[in-house]
């Protein structure tokens, strides 16, 4: 008989998945609200004398054959008239009235595993379970207590452990079955391309080293097979626990999906699932999460284990139209139901705050009660650092400050809120004044007084929310209570790699922690995991990706050369034009005719990327009345999701009977991320270097890593510029059979500093200085093209 797999349990998962009933309710409660229940803690396990608290306990056991490693951690443990006391503890808005002693079936279970495991290793024969009820609006405390010998705990942990079987024997029998479909998966492809077997040994190195790898994959290199499969492998072997493949685009979701498709076609099981943003995929036209106003969220717990279980028996690959078909079916959240069907799955599919996100990160995961050798496979890297800033900065608007206030006028109700509201809009007048004629203010220390009146604030936000659950005005306080705990709990993580502005917009004041420097954030999220491997088709130059992607020591870069030959790319450099911005009028005509040659070589489809939408639209003019016979397609900020489809779809086809000329802007949805085969799209223009517009907060960026390297200009804007470039330039060869053109248009490009951040395969680039050499290259290579063809 083969050695079963040890199964790591943490107690709030038996817990849950053995005695958890009822409904989803995120209306604003007392209970489990957990930066208040984490204060209400301390303060509790603080009143008692020799209170031990957060206690740690684990236990390995065999239970039916089935190795288990069982282990959580209980909120105190004391001595209370001789007899040891297990204390768990809730806060709660309901009155303590209306808790029974035999109420709360899952707090007793947490509270009996606890004493059992406890009682187990220290030889106790009796003890007594607590449970500590701390009721928010009054203060009041009530503890019920159960006193259990140690058979009596024997009894229900087996009990709990038994209704888990049903569980633990699937697990056992998938993973049984899985690593042997692991162990026996070849490569999914007759050969490997340039580069591919050297990207899948760092990403096998890298797991078994526990380490983080930074990888630089061109188009070509198949980054995505050649991150999963290795990784797979990892798996089988025992070295990882579970992926998690991250990334910033549905597109790169897609690829993750698709190759585990083809991994599979070979015979491997692999089960994954792709998680879905809660807006997205909820049924209703307006969320609200609570029994109520939702069917699915009534009663939930009762039949969502039936649903898992279901999908679990389905396809090894959960996409969004799985998940939601069987939440109709059983009436369940659709969203939630993703989340358990994570902890039966192989390979999670997710968006970056998944991890990184220090408010929606899975906690089910990353908590300090469960941590595992996950390994994560984070695709599109080039975006994470703009991404992260993102997600580790926090605002607040003084418009909402007084919305609020002003909605709550003179409600004698709302009297202690209204003063808080008052405190804040005082002090963000104060930052209007303070930032005079300026429009942005700049500190690099916290202000402790706005904090401090937030978090009063905050108090009298939840005060007001436990006692108006039925006011109509609810929705608004609770969404604007969300906004001030965001912002407090940024305000945590502010240190020397943060600033705080303050904006002034006429009466509009905004505050803004912003994180400037995000990769210590970074390197904490991805310690949550056995082993990181980040990639990207642009992650160059590498170092500055490891250095503002947390890569510490012992980080390992991998940069690798392009698969498809050079000459499939006709790459030509026009050093003529100056597209900088004191320029740019002056210049739209000459990049007009610039954009005109490379068109009119050969009928196809091209797209023009531009710096800015202003810029691109003064060219556009300049084109559309010199050339109206040419199609055009041009960007707008404005598009809605079937704008942006239709505009994608006309590049679907080859150009017949004339050429197809998209203008677009570098950094854009159209710049990245798209894959347009063969003839979809022939040729690029690239006008300027792609740096970010002058703003505040990137000279803030340039400052500060002027202080730590002497690199700011580079760091803020020349590398994050050349990364849109290179991503734009590289919509045209996308396999093998591509041919295509790119014209890269400014005088910068031919600058060593610009030139050395040119990638192997670009090293052939000619040199074109007018639209007659343009022409002259552009008919040597479609005329060699065609020959080649003959």
């Amino acid at each position: 008989m083969e050695e079963s797999t040890e199964i790591r349990l943490p107690v709030r998962q038996l817990v849950a998945l053995t005695t958890q009933s009822g409904s989803i309710d995120s209306r604003f409660a007392g209970a489990d609200r957990a930066q208040e229940g984490s204060r209400i803690h301390r303060k509790l396990q603080r009143q008692e004398e020799g209170y031990r608290s957060e206690v740690t306990l684990s236990i390995h056991l065999v239970y039916r054959d089935i190795p288990f490693w069982i282990q959580g951690r209980a909120d105190g443990i004391l001595q209370e008239e001789g007899e040891t006391v297990i204390d768990e503890i809730k806060t709660v808005a309901v009155s303590l009235d209306s808790i029974g002693p035999d109420d709360n079936a899952a707090y007793w279970a947490q509270a009996l595993c606890y004493g059992y495991i406890y009682a187990l290793q220290e030889g106790k024969e009796r003890l007594t379970l607590r449970l500590t009820y701390y009721q928010i609006d009054t203060d009041e405390i009530l503890r019920h207590r159960r006193s259990l010998d140690f058979a009596q705990l024997e009894e229900g942990f087996f009990d709990l452990l038994s209704r888990y079987q049903v569980w633990a024997d699937f697990w056992q029998g998938w993973t049984a079955q899985r690593d042997a479909s692991i162990a026996s998966s070849t490569f999914p492809f007759t050969r490997y391309r340039e580069g591919q077997r050297r990207m899948m040994g760092a990403v096998y190195k890298t797991v078994q080293e526990r380490g983080r790898l930074y990888c630089q994959a061109p188009t070509g290199v198949g980054k995505t097979i050649s991150s999963l499969f290795p990784a797979v492998k990892a798996v089988g072997e025992g070295m990882a626990e579970k992926l998690f493949y991250l990334t910033a685009k549905t597109v790169a979701r897609r690829a993750a999906e698709e190759g585990l498709v083809k991994l599979r076609e070979g015979g491997l099981r692999f089960r994954s699932v792709s998680l879905t943003a809660k807006d997205k995929i909820c049924f209703l036209e307006e969320r609200a999460c609570n029994p109520d106003d939702c069917p699915y969220a009534n009663g939930h717990f009762d039949r969502v284990s039936d649903a898992v279980m279901e999908l679990l028996h389905g396809p090894d690959g959960i996409g969004r139209k799985e998940i939601e078909a069987c939440a109709k079916k059983h009436r369940v959240c659709p969203f939630e139901l993703g989340l358990d069907v994570t902890l039966w799955s192989d390979c999670i599919i997710c968006d970056y705050n998944y991890l990184f996100d220090p408010q929606v990160y899975l906690k089910r995961f990353f908590s300090e009660e469960r941590q595992g050798d996950y390994v994560f496979l984070i695709d599109e890297a080039h975006n994470l650092a703009d991404r992260a800033r993102e997600i580790f900065s926090a605002r607040l608007y003084k418009s909402k400050v007084l919305e609020i206030k002003r909605l709550l006028g003179k409600d004698t109700g709302s009297k202690k809120l209204s003063s808080a509201l008052a405190k804040v809009n005082s002090a963000m007048v104060a930052m209007r004044k303070e930032c005079g004629e300026e429009r942005f203010l700049l500190k690099k220390e916290q202000d402790g007084d706005f904090i401090d009146r937030l978090a009063a604030l905050k108090g009298r936000c939840e005060e007001w929310l436990d006692r108006h659950k039925a006011d109509s005005r609810l929705q608004a306080v609770l969404s604007f209570y969300f906004e001030v705990n965001s912002y407090l709990k940024i305000a945590q993580l502010f240190d020397e790699r943060y600033v705080l502005f303050c904006e002034r917009r006429g009466t509009e004041v905004i505050s803004k922690q912003y994180c400037v420097d995000p990769s210590y954030l970074l390197g904490q999220a991805m310690e949550r995991g056995r082993a990181a491997v980040l990639f990207s088709a642009t992650l160059s130059p590498i170092q500055y990706f490891a250095t503002v992607l947390g890569g510490g020591e012992g980080s390992k870069a991998c940069t690798l050369p392009s698969p498809y030959p050079a000459q499939n790319l006709c790459l030509l450099v026009d050093d003529a034009i100056s597209t900088k911005y004191n320029r740019r009028e002056e210049s739209a005509a000459a990049v007009s005719e610039a954009i005109w040659q490379v068109v009119s070589a050969r009928e196809g489809n091209y797209i023009a990327y531009f710096p800015s939408y202003k810029y691109m639209e003064m060219v556009c003019e300049h084109f559309r009345d010199e050339h109206p016979e040419i199609a055009l397609a041009v960007q707008t900020g404005e598009m809605d999701e079937g704008e942006r489809e239709a505009f994608l779809a006309r590049f679907d086809a080859p150009a017949q009977g004339g050429s197809l000329l998209g203008f677009c802007v570098l950094g854009g949805i159209y710049a990245e991320g798209i894959d347009l085969q063969g003839e979809r799209l022939i040729g690029s223009i690239v006008v300027g270097v792609g740096l970010p517009q002058l703003n505040p907060e990137t000279d803030v960026i340039r400052d500060y890593y002027e202080g730590q390297n002497r690199m700011g200009f580079a760091f803020a804007y020349q590398f994050p510029g050349m990364n849109k470039v290179l991503q734009a330039a590289g919509r045209v060869i996308r396999s093998e059979e591509d041919r295509g053109v790119v014209l890269l248009i400014d005088e910068r490009f031919s600058a060593p500093r610009y030139r050395q951040l040119f990638p192997d395969h670009w090293r052939h680039a000619q040199t074109v200085r007018s639209p007659e050499a343009i022409a002259r290259a552009l008919t040597a290579f479609w005329e060699g093209e065609e020959e080649r063809a003959l």
